[in-house]
């Protein structure tokens, strides 16, 4: 098999034994490629435990704890020739594009998120700049793959669709006639996720109860009311999709998304889905996704529609074709072979 050197911004935990990741695409696309290449994973190390364990008997795992040991790491890719995956735009995977280039070495960039908007809501004002500033460079030396043709900016590139989705999600499939409403979000609790505004606006009525699961704790600290729980769990397959029947409306408040993988696993479990006007992207081609402003009030009348017409939203969103994970990885693998 080919050597394919995977190069993400994404941290690493080691117990000695094991590696694990926060970021679920960290864990499933170098397991997945690992079929047909043998990968190696370079990423950053971090002493805080992570979620998803990272099956690395096919996987050779190269961590460092600073952008010195990087760069050394980076470098020796000159001598090698070996396919080069990049995961997103950041700081360190752009510094590892410049080294790339510079040594004139062939390289695809994979782009899961639309990084403008993501460092807008971390950085403010100056971060599309910052951004804008780094994409256009790795853009004119780099192969572009993205999930979304509105993350290329009409630059040229791939589009894959990512899922996670194998046939466990379509087993069972629970229809329901709710009479309350039960919020459910599932996801990273960080800024650019939005989770923080969207307790704030629902600190403003208590009548609506919200599940929070994630793997982390919350990035900062924040008063959270009594109408809204937080669940750190193990994120499995059989847990999430317990999880998600037991919910009837799925909200994915983020300020920015490619293709998220939780408005899939919702849609395949028959429940509907509330983002807000940020990601309205997130809605093309999908039945049962419903777009709101920000707010209160436009939230709270997207829930009662949802409540009102619940069955027959379920009706329709059996009508979607959800991409699978396996098609995803056979397209992703076609790209770079190529």
């Amino acid at each position: 098999m080919k050597d394919l050197i995977i190069i993400s911004n994404e941290k690493i935990y080691f117990d000695s034994k094991s590696f694990f990741c926060d970021n679920i695409d960290l864990k499933s696309t170098p397991e997945g490629l690992s079929k047909n290449f043998t990968i190696h994973l370079i990423a950053r190390s971090t002493k805080k435990k992570r979620a998803f364990k990272i099956e690395n008997k096919l996987i050779k795992i190269n961590i460092f704890s600073n952008i010195f040991s990087f760069l050394n790491k980076i470098k020796k890719l000159e001598k090698k020739n070996k396919k080069i995956l990049v995961i997103s735009i950041s700081p360190y995977t752009f510094l590892a594009s410049i080294i790339l280039s510079f040594f004139k070495k062939e390289y695809f960039i994979y782009l899961r998120s639309d990084g403008f908007k993501e460092y807008e809501s971390i950085l403010g004002f100056f971060g599309p700049f910052i951004y804008g500033f780094m994409f256009s460079i790795c853009s004119k030396f780099s192969n572009l793959i993205s999930c979304n043709e509105k993350i290329l900016r009409k630059k040229l590139g791939k589009i894959v669709y990512p899922s996670q989705l194998s046939n466990i999600w379509f087993y069972s499939q629970k229809e329901i006639e709710p009479t309350n409403p039960k919020l459910l979000y599932v996801g990273r609790l960080r800024e650019e996720k939005g989770i923080f505004s969207l307790i704030e606006i629902l600190k403003k009525d208590t009548s609506l109860n919200l599940n929070i699961v994630g793997s982390d704790n919350l990035e900062k600290s924040i008063q959270v009311p009594k109408n809204i729980t937080i669940n750190l769990i193990e994120k499995n397959e059989k847990n999430l999709i317990k999880i998600y029947d037991e919910h009837n409306i799925f909200i994915l408040p983020s300020f920015t998304e490619g293709h998220p993988m939780v408005v899939l696993e919702s849609l395949a479990r028959l429940r509907p889905v509330i983002i807000f006007d940020d990601i309205s992207h997130v809605a093309t081609n999908k039945i049962g996704i419903f777009i709101c402003k920000r707010n209160l009030s436009d939230l709270k009348e997207k829930i009662n529609y949802i409540m009102q017409n619940y069955i027959n939203i379920q009706d329709q969103i059996k009508k979607n074709i959800l991409p699978s994970k396996e098609k995803f990885l056979t397209d992703l693998t076609n790209i770079i072979s190529k």
